[in-house]
């Protein structure tokens, strides 16, 4: 098994496509990382060789932020909006959705698991 980034990637699936499994790196950047390697996108993972592995492996440790050091970064990031008290920051903390969308009916994956209120009594 191929191992990057501290990542197990897949050997059965293709290379575009294991690269992937690795935080911070999509299908258009594992395209660009195979394609400055030298490998195949269509070579599957346990047909690469060693030179291969090791080509992938340092053009994504030199050239890219991934794993663990990516999500900190990301984490620090929130971390500012909150405390600056923005308002991506304040819903952050009330754990509501960011980017405009309304709240009356969706929206369930932030918000979590129905809460019920009882009725006001006469």
């Amino acid at each position: 098994m191929a191992r990057i980034a501290g990542i197990d990637i897949p050997r059965n699936k293709r290379g575009v496509i294991s690269l992937t499994y690795i935080y911070g790196i999509g299908r258009s950047r594992s395209t660009k990382i195979l394609a400055e390697c030298g490998v195949s996108e269509d070579k599957k993972v346990e047909d690469w060789t060693d030179e291969e592995i090791g080509a992938v492996r340092n053009a994504i440790t030199t050239g890219f932020k991934v794993e663990g050091e990516l999500r900190s970064e990301v984490q620090s990031h929130i971390k500012r909006l909150m405390d600056i008290g923005s308002n991506r920051g304040i819903r952050h903390r009330n754990g509501l959705p960011l980017r405009g969308q309304r709240t009356k009916n969706n929206s369930r994956t932030r918000k979590g698991k129905r809460k019920t209120v009882a009725n006001k009594k006469k």
